[in-house]
C-alpha cells in the first residue's frame, strides 16, 4: 500500500516525498482540482492537513476566503479519487501541534502552537492532547479575536506585518520575506514592525497561556522562520516562564501520520 502524506497551504501543497505542487487557492475550481489530483497521483492511502473552515469528518471544502472556487464540493470527488481510497483529514495547526508533542516528547506539560503565515493559527495541548472543537478544529482559535478596530490576524500575520511596516514608514508592497530581509541585515524600523507584531500577540495570548497552565510556546509557518525577530516583543509580555522554540521540521508529517494510529 502506497501511504502519501500531503500539507495542503494556499500556494503549496507539500508532500512527504519530496514534491512542491502549486496550489492556487483562489483559482478555478478547474484549476484547484488538477492540483489535487497532481498531488494524490498513484497513492493508496492519504492523509492531509487542509486549513479550516473545512469537514474534517467528510472531507467538504468550506472556506469562503480560500479554495473559494470549491466550497461544499467534495475532496475526493476533485481529486478523481475512487471509493477504495483511504483518505483522512486534519487541521494543519493541529498536525503541527500532534506532531510536535510527539517529536519533543512534550506529554507532561501543556504547550501551545502559533503558525503564522498568510494567517494565524493557534492550538493547545494538555499533557500531550491536543484540543480540538466539535468541528475537528483546534478548540482554542484565537486567529479572530477583537483586537483594534478589526481582528487580531489583521496585526499578527503576513498582512498585519505588512500594515505594520507601512504604519512605521516603511515600503507598504514589501512581502514578509523582504522585511525580515531588512530586519536581519540590521533595518531598525523592519526589526521594529516584527518587533511590534511580536509583542500584539504576546499581549493577547498571555492570559490565555497562563490560564491554560502552557509552559511551552512552538511556532511554525513561513513567517515564524523569523522567531528571533519577535521574540522580545513576546518576552515583554510572557516574562521568562514560558519556553519558546520553533516546531521540529517534519512535525506536520509526524502530526498526519496520527490519522492512522487511531481508528477513524
Amino acid at each position: 500500500m502506497r501511504t502519501t502524506l500531503l500539507d495542503i497551504g494556499g500556494t503549496f501543497i507539500k508532500c512527504s516525498d519530496g514534491r512542491v505542487i502549486p496550489m492556487p487557492s483562489a483559482g478555478t475550481r478547474e484549476a484547484i482540482a488538477a492540483s489535487l489530483r497532481k498531488a494524490v497521483a498513484g497513492a493508496d492511502r492519504l492523509g492531509i492537513a487542509i486549513p479550516g473552515p473545512f469537514d474534517y469528518r467528510q472531507g467538504i471544502f468550506r472556506a469562503d476566503h480560500k479554495f473559494a472556487a470549491v466550497k461544499g464540493l467534495s475532496f475526493r470527488d476533485l481529486a478523481g479519487l475512487t471509493p477504495e481510497t483511504d483518505v483522512r483529514f486534519i487541521h494543519d495547526v493541529c498536525a503541527v501541534l500532534e506532531g510536535a508533542v510527539r517529536m519533543l516528547g512534550l506529554s507532561d506539560e501543556n504547550t501551545a502552537v502559533v503558525t503564522l503565515g498568510t494567517g494565524l493559527g493557534f492550538a493547545i495541548a494538555e499533557r500531550g492532547a491536543v484540543r480540538y472543537g466539535p468541528t475537528l478544529s483546534p478548540a482554542d482559535g484565537i486567529w479572530n479575536l477583537p483586537y483594534g478596530d478589526g481582528i487580531l490576524e489583521d496585526r499578527v500575520s503576513g498582512r498585519g506585518l505588512r500594515a505594520i511596516y507601512s504604519e512605521l514608514g516603511g515600503e507598504p508592497t514589501l512581502t514578509a520575506r523582504d522585511i525580515a530581509e531588512k530586519a536581519f541585515h540590521g533595518d531598525r524600523m523592519a526589526f521594529e514592525a516584527y518587533e511590534r507584531m511580536g509583542s500584539v500577540l504576546g499581549e493577547v495570548i498571555c492570559p490565555i497561556l497562563e490560564k491554560n497552565q502552557v509552559r511551552n510556546l512552538l511556532f511554525a509557518g513561513q513567517i515564524s522562520q523569523s522567531l528571533a525577530l519577535m521574540e522580545d516583543g513576546l518576552r515583554s509580555h510572557l516574562g521568562g516562564l514560558i519556553r519558546i522554540a520553533t516546531a521540529p521540521d517534519g512535525a506536520v508529517y509526524r502530526g498526519i501520520e496520527t490519522l492512522f494510529e487511531i481508528n477513524q
